[in-house]
Order: C-alpha cells, then structure tokens, then sequence
C-alpha cells in the first residue's frame, strides 16, 4: 500500500485534508504504546493461527515482523508518521511493508477500538505494579524516620493551633496510613484493569471462531470482559487510576505542606538537605523548598486530569467515540507525574534532618497540657464538663501571669481545686502526656513501637 493512503480508506473517494491529519494525530502522544501494541498484536496473531484462520507460517512471518520493528523502535530508527494517526496504524502499516500482505492479515478479528482498550490495559497495568512499589518505598522511607526519632516531642495541631503533644513518630505514621489506604485503592484498580478486552471488535464481538481465553494466557490476564460494547466504550479503569492518584496526591500535597512549614524560620522543626532546595536570584540567604512546593503544585495539575476525562466521559453515547482519544495524555502526564513525585518525595524524607529540642520546647509552650489536667480531676471524680471549666480558668490565670499550667505552685492549684495533689506535676510533662494516651491509635510510645513492628521497621 502506498504511503498516504490510509489502511481503512477504501471507502473513501478523496484524500484526507492535512489540516485534518494534523488534528486528528495522536501518534506524538500515544507513541509510547509500542511495546504493548506489538505484544497483543503478537498474541492476537499466535491465536488466529492457533484457530486456523491464519496459517502457523503466517504467524510465524507476522510475529518475527512485529520483533523487528520493536527493536527499530527501540534503536531509535522507527520513522512515526502522523498520517498514519496513531501508534496501532504506525506499526500496521511498518509491518506490512516489512512482510508483505500477509501482513494485512494481522488485523483479522480486530478492531482499532479493543486495539487501543487493550494496549492502555496492558500499559496501566505495568504502571500500576511500579506506583503501587513507589507508595510502598514513601511508606517505609517515613517508618524508618519515624524510628530514628522515635522519641521525639512535638505540639500536635488543631486549626494550626497549637493542641496537645505528640510523638513525632506519630505524626509521621499518620502519613503511613494515608498512603496505605492509597496503596488500597491503587491494588483495588489494578485488579479492575487487569481484563481483557481484545475480541470485543468494533462493539459487536466478530463472527470469526477466535478464543480469547487463550489471548488472555498468553497476556497473563485473570479475566476477559463480558459484554463488547462496555469493553471498548468506557475508560472507568482510566478514571479510577486518575481518582485514586488524586487522593494520592491530596495526601503527598498534604506532606509536602507540612515540610514547607516546618522548614521555615517560624517553625524550625526540620531542616531540608541543600541539594533539594534551591537559592534565590536576588537574596543570597535564602534557601527555598521548592521541591515540596512543585509536590504540592502538582496536585492541580492530577486534579485537572481527572476533570478532563471525567468531563469527556459524562455524555458519550455508546459506544466508541473519537473523544476517547482524549483519555491517554491524562493517563500518561499523572502516570508520569505520581510516579516522579513519589520518588523524590522518598528521597527528601529519607534526608530530613529534625531539630528535637525545637519540636520539644514547642511542644512544652502553648498550655498544651490543659487537657491533661482535666483528665486528673475526673480521674478524681470531678465529672469532665466541670474539670473543663475549672481548667479553662486556670488556663486564663496562666495567661495573664505569662506563664505554664506546671509552673503554678501547688498552693495556687488547691485554690481553683483542693482535688489537685503534688502528683498533679508528674501528669503534667510532655512524656507523661504522651505516654498516658495508650488507647488504640492513640499517640502513646508502645502503640507507635507496636506500630512499627507491624511494618517490620523495628
């Protein structure tokens, strides 16, 4: 066939207008397809021959073809052309140069449509196993600094106000089990993904006696879908990965908030290694955290994916429609994307240096164990609603005098409530505030080492 004239164009009198070549081209984007491409095509081909609808000789030229080609590309000597439109029609048209007509044979039992649904299978699935580690990499490099500084103090946050102390451990692990959940919700999409699609042709199936359970083997999918118009007409599986890496990223961007603040003068709880941060064309002190805050940039830029597709989605009818086209620059950016921040984010947490005595001397302003205080007077029978008043008032005497709850005297406290004993002050410290929360999940030193030892850190 002819350079230019397009493989399904019998129908056509005319030639396609270049203006419209240019517009409707994906090759530029899907063109990372490739490998998956020729390996449906490869396993399409060994299952016509398999039913004799073409012969072991054919397939044999097809598969070999198809080898080769992956290899041009690969060698960077595969020549794309956009008026071939996409990376299925490049190869196609590449094989039957290569082996002849047999090479038109290759599309026997096909569509485009189930085409394309299978290699965005194929790939996300590859993609998948690699987030689903990189999740896996973040959530350990955060355990192993939540074991270095086990037993470090910090003031816990409500509103950005100052609360009640935590380990810092603590916290860290309460980002553990955020990208834990992510981890849930990104093995749950790739069992959704892991089907097959190929034989659903157009829409309608075909009338050709293929086997698609034996596709299936040779691909390593645990499924083949059921009905051929939802398998080449709907990208759920593509929506589920955008809206499972849009919560992901909510979380990383939640993280990476949180290293921005620390890391200021104003906090000082952590110090960023220099080579991920970046200096300032004007001020030469400064030194910014610009990887965190590109983290946390980059979570628009996922958000607006998922729009984008869901946006497409909403009013197709069934069922294929070219604004499908539309799925695979989403998909391919937030693959690139969560895959890229996730590692980097390892790498920072794995170099964070944390200032102890900053986090503990925060942790020991604030009237932070007022709550604690309360908890002593309804451990001695006053009902909570009461020891909350009472508390409040010594909180505002505190407040006046500019000083701590612990720095009272005893003599002091006995006037607001003659329940208060000398032991009061043991209740009072950061350790003893934290240690004493040892309900479950709750910020005590034996649930965080328990914790720890659940993920085989300590």
């Amino acid at each position: 066939m002819v350079r230019g004239e397009k493989l399904w164009g019998g129908r056509f009198a005319g030639r396609t207008a270049g203006s419209v070549e240019a517009f409707t081209a994906s090759i530029d984007v899907d063109a990372r397809l490739y490998r998956h491409d020729i390996a449906g095509s490869i396993a399409h081909a060994r299952m016509l021959a398999r039913q004799r609808i073409i012969s072991s000789r054919e397939a044999r030229r097809i598969v070999r073809g198809l080898s080769s080609i992956q290899k041009e590309i690969e060698e960077g000597k595969f020549r794309f052309s956009a008026a071939d439109e996409d990376i299925h029609m490049n190869i196609e048209r590449r094989l039957i140069g290569r082996v002849g007509r047999v090479g038109e044979k290759l599309h026997t039992a096909r569509s485009r449509n189930d085409q394309v649904v299978l290699d965005m299978r194929l790939y996300l699935r590859d993609e998948l196993k690699s987030v689903l580690q990189a999740v896996e990499n973040l959530k350990r490099e955060l355990a192993r600094l939540a074991k270095r500084y086990l037993k470090v103090i910090m003031p816990g946050y409500t509103h950005l106000q100052r609360a009640q102390p935590v380990l810092f451990s603590h916290h860290l692990l309460a980002h553990v089990e955020m990208l834990e959940r992510d981890h849930e919700r990104m093995s749950g999409c790739l069992e959704r993904v892991n089907v097959l699609p190929l034989g659903s042709g157009a829409l309608a199936g075909t009338t050709l006696p293929i086997d698609r359970r034996y596709v299936a083997r040779l691909l390593g999918f645990p499924r083949i879908s059921r009905n051929s118009i939802d398998a080449v007409s709907d990208r759920d599986f593509v929506l589920e990965f955008l809206s499972a890496s849009a919560i992901l990223f909510v979380h990383l961007s939640r993280l990476a908030e949180e290293m921005v603040l620390w890391s200021s003068a104003e906090f000082g709880f952590i110090e960023l290694p220099d080579r991920y941060c970046t200096g300032s064309s004007m001020m030469p002190q400064k030194k910014n955290p610009d990887v965190p805050e590109l983290v946390r940039g980059k979570a628009g830029r996922i958000f607006g994916h998922l729009q984008a597709l869901l946006t497409v989605m909403k009013g197709l009818p069934l069922a294929y429609n070219r604004d499908l086209q539309e799925d695979k620059l989403p998909l391919f950016d937030t693959v690139d994307t969560v895959k890229a921040s996730l590692e980097v984010m390892r790498e920072l947490v794995g170099e964070i240096k944390v200032k102890k005595e900053r986090m503990m001397a925060a942790a020991q302003n604030g009237l932070m164990n007022a709550t604690d205080l309360a908890d002593y007077l309804v451990g001695r029978g006053m009902p909570f609603r009461s020891a909350h008043a009472l508390v409040g008032k010594i909180v505002r005497a505190c407040l006046e005098r500019g000083c701590r709850i612990e720095e009272l005297p005893l003599k002091e406290l006995k006037r607001f409530s003659p329940r208060i004993e000398r032991d009061v002050y043991i209740y009072l410290t950061p350790q003893a505030a934290v240690d004493r929360r040892r309900s479950v999940g709750g910020t005590a030193s034996a649930n965080v080492r328990r914790r720890l030892k659940e993920m085989g850190v300590l």
